[in-house]
């Protein structure tokens, strides 16, 4: 047995949630739905502007979220990325390790930068937007991954979003290749439609010569197979993934499982929030297939984490909700 579930490597990012409206969006200048890279100056007028509005402040970012899932269920976890030494990376950092996420991350003395923030703008319809400033996370580089934690690990998580960058992208790249070369599986999520769509050699890179496991909502699915047609972009996936997942909202989600499709049915609930309904379904997916889960039967357990987390404001759930969930549904109920 591994020491670790899962690695994973991916942006640091404290995220700070406003409740909004699709019409402040627009004064604000904001696309809505998607995520945005913003430079430090504009993040901090946009903050200054919407002053102590926030609802909720959370150690986050796309793996992290995944990562801190996979631990609240009891999996055994370990995510490298980079803070810098202020308030912000010190909250991150206690957060992580009270979410019982293993890590070496320390605070840098020598680094002048900050630490990550990302604010996210929930519309009453549901929908979440994210403006990010990078800060610290875009130097996240090579040298901060953790070659022995990778060897002692049966899964490597990749965040798509480490795409933007060249520091990042190739530290993605380092990561997928040291596990190949280990002969740890490889998974990757491709984040949002945006890095797709900006970024697309850049992800080519990150997939390789194709990985073990890929996640990706309809919209990614699509934009990479550069079509609208849903059975079209299942067959380009099966063409740089071993096994797939992808997450259809309402309509529950598709697995292929290196053989065949699996549908995977939705619990309907009332969304009020769906920041972090994706890396919730990742890691919940994960755990199951780390724990010796079917395919079927890890769907149906991310398909239900997933669903409870857009029931609530705020990117995950709390530890004590995720193992009751957990429980429940080990007992079938």
């Amino acid at each position: 047995m591994k020491e670790y579930d899962v690695y994973a490597i991916g942006n640091a990012l404290v995220d700070i949630e406003y409740h909004t409206s699709a019409e402040i969006l627009t004064e604000l200048g904001i696309d809505k739905g998607v995520m945005t890279l913003i430079d430090e100056p504009k993040q901090n007028n946009l903050m200054t502007y919407l002053g102590e509005s926030h609802e909720k402040m959370a150690c986050g970012g796309s793996a992290a979220n995944t990562i801190i899932t996979l631990a609240q269920l009891g999996a055994r976890v370990h995510f490298d990325c980079r803070v810098a030494k202020d308030m912000t990376g010190q909250f991150f950092i206690q957060d992580l390790h009270d979410s019982g996420v293993h890590s070496t991350l320390k605070l840098d003395e020598s680094y002048t930068g900050v630490t990550g923030k990302c604010l996210v703008f929930v519309t009453p319809d549901a929908d979440r937007t994210m403006n990010t400033f990078l800060g610290a996370s875009a130097d996240l580089a090579v040298s901060d991954i953790d070659i022995s934690a990778i060897k002692r690990s049966d899964y490597v998580y990749i965040e798509g979003y480490l795409v933007s960058a060249d520091s990042t992208r190739q530290a993605a790249i380092k990561a997928r290749e040291l596990a190949e070369k280990s002969k740890v599986k490889t998974a990757l999520t491709l984040s949002d439609p945006n890095m797709v769509i900006l970024f697309r050699e850049g992800m080519e890179e990150m997939l390789g010569s194709g990985v073990d496991l890929l996640f990706a909502n309809e919209d990614e699915a699509c934009e990479l197979a550069q079509t609208r047609d849903l059975d079209v972009a299942i067959q380009s996936m099966k063409k740089v993934a071993r096994t797939f997942a992808i997450t259809r909202g309402k309509q529950g989600a598709l697995l292929f499982d290196g053989n065949s499709i699996i549908h995977i049915d939705p619990h309907p609930v009332e969304a009020i929030d769906t920041l972090g309904a994706g890396d919730s379904f990742a890691g919940a997916f994960l755990y199951g297939l780390t724990q010796g889960m079917s395919f079927q039967q890890s769907g149906d357990l991310a398909s239900l984490a997933s669903s409870r987390i857009v029931t609530q404001y705020g990117p995950r759930l709390s530890t004590s909700e995720m193992q009751s969930l957990i429980t429940s549904f080990n007992a079938g109920y």
